[in-house]
């Protein structure tokens, strides 16, 4: 009953399934890379902090820039006031002004925008890392699609040895030779090996779904070509270059900044200048304004006290730049780690490849021989499926072993800063 069911919903979802679709657009690994930078919405997202760190830097800019107001007002009363025969206010009166505040001492703000300015270096620089990050997502998924396409090809191989096995094993039952169980195990290992093809179907599809959504594009994309990748650089190299890697770069330019805060912080108790000019227009004239005139005002301010506001605040920022050292000391530690890891993953990755070729070769060799044997009657089936199961097993491993090598490739280019 279980059984019926199952082919009856396989059988729904099949004629359910849309007819025709298109295939994945193929791309190639740089394709895809450039196709991700592009695209991808961590990367996007962080273009855009560059771009907003970058109007803060004009913020800062606008406190120490000279600033221009103007107003304009009307006034109706119920009267003209006079007092002793002059005329104190006029029933309307119209009144205009100008207010130029120009800084001329403003120590706190000049230095406020050479930080924000640090700050956005520090930002670019994380921008950076969130490309390599993207780059080195994509390469991982495109890699895994190619790497899939293998395990099918593997499966599908399997599949067609058993067919082979179970279509002699019928004509030897049918001869009168073989027996039914040899019939059955024969077809059970077919069953088994197209439920796997079908399984490694699907996981390439999801692969591709995930490849298609690293790379910002609304349909899945295909592997197209080989899996190219330049050679890593040497450990040593390696290791040398791991302070220049993007996120060490960024964690040492906010380092930067953070000191640069600590050391600007005696701008908090220097006096600022502002000077003010205010022509004005006064229609009609009073006593206390003419019609039209100016003022001019110099205001000098020096802060005094301010309950310990700054001494809290040089606290913290001398604890934000301990912190940030730490940061550094740390992000660099992580990045020559990285490195040293990757690099011993390549090595192990192509000596574990070698192993699984050689074994996948033995393998394929040991299934043709008990093929051989079975056709002369000197072995069972079971010696013939156990050495079709071992081939499809090491083929599979080989596949899976030549896919850890080229991570582990790309894993070494990313640790070193050579992606993309």
């Amino acid at each position: 009953m279980c059984s019926t069911l199952l082919i009856l919903a396989t059988t729904a979802l099949t004629q359910s399934a849309p007819v025709g679709e298109p295939a994945p657009l193929r791309v190639t690994l740089e394709d895809a890379i450039t196709r991700a930078l592009a695209k991808n919405p961590t990367y996007e997202t962080a273009l855009l902090e560059v771009r907003r760190v970058q109007a803060v830097v004009r913020e800062t800019e606008a406190a120490w820039l000279p600033t221009v107001y103007g107003s304009v007002g009307g006034t109706h009363l119920d009267g003209t006031r006079i007092e002793s025969g002059n005329v104190i206010l006029a029933q309307n009166e119209l009144s205009a002004n100008l207010t130029l505040t120009v800084p001329l001492v403003m120590a706190r703000q000049w230095l406020s925008t050479s930080e924000s300015k640090l700050n956005a270096e520090a930002t670019r620089a994380s921008a950076a890392d969130a490309r390599r990050t993207v780059a080195y997502a994509a390469g991982q998924a495109f890699l895994a699609v190619y790497a899939q396409k293998f395990v099918i090809e593997v499966d599908e191989t399997a599949l067609e040895n058993a067919k082979g096995h179970a279509d002699y094993a019928s004509q030897r039952y049918a001869g009168g030779v073989g027996t039914s169980l040899d019939e059955v195990r024969a077809r059970q290992e077919v069953a088994t090996d197209e439920a796997l093809v079908q399984q490694a179907n699907a996981q390439l599809t999801a692969a591709q779904e995930a490849l298609g959504i690293l790379a910002g594009e609304d349909a899945p994309l295909d592997s197209l070509g080989d899996a190219m990748l330049p050679d890593p650089p040497s450990l040593q190299a390696g290791l040398n270059e791991a302070s220049r890697r993007t996120d060490v770069v960024a964690l040492d330019d906010r380092s930067r900044t953070a000191d640069k805060v600590v050391r600007d912080d005696w701008s908090n108790y220097a006096p600022y200048l502002v000077a003010t000019a205010e022509p004005f227009y006064q229609n009609p004239a009073i006593p206390s304004l003419p019609l039209s005139g100016y003022s001019l005002s110099v205001l000098l301010t020096i802060p005094f006290y301010d309950g310990g506001l700054r001494y809290g605040q040089h606290r913290e920022h001398q604890t934000l730049l301990d912190e940030a050292k730490v940061a550094y000391a740390a992000g660099v530690r992580q990045a020559q780690s990285d490195v040293r890891a990757a690099f011993e993953g390549v090595l192990r990755a192509d000596e574990a490849l070698r192993s699984f070729l050689a074994a996948d070769k033995l393998a394929s060799r040991a299934l043709g021989l008990a093929n051989t044997a079975y056709q002369a009657g000197a072995v069972t089936d079971l010696e013939v499926i156990d050495a079709e199961r071992a081939a499809r097993d090491a083929a599979t491993q080989e596949a899976v072993a030549a896919d850890a090598s080229r991570q582990a490739r790309l894993t070494m280019l990313a640790a070193t800063g050579h992606l993309p």
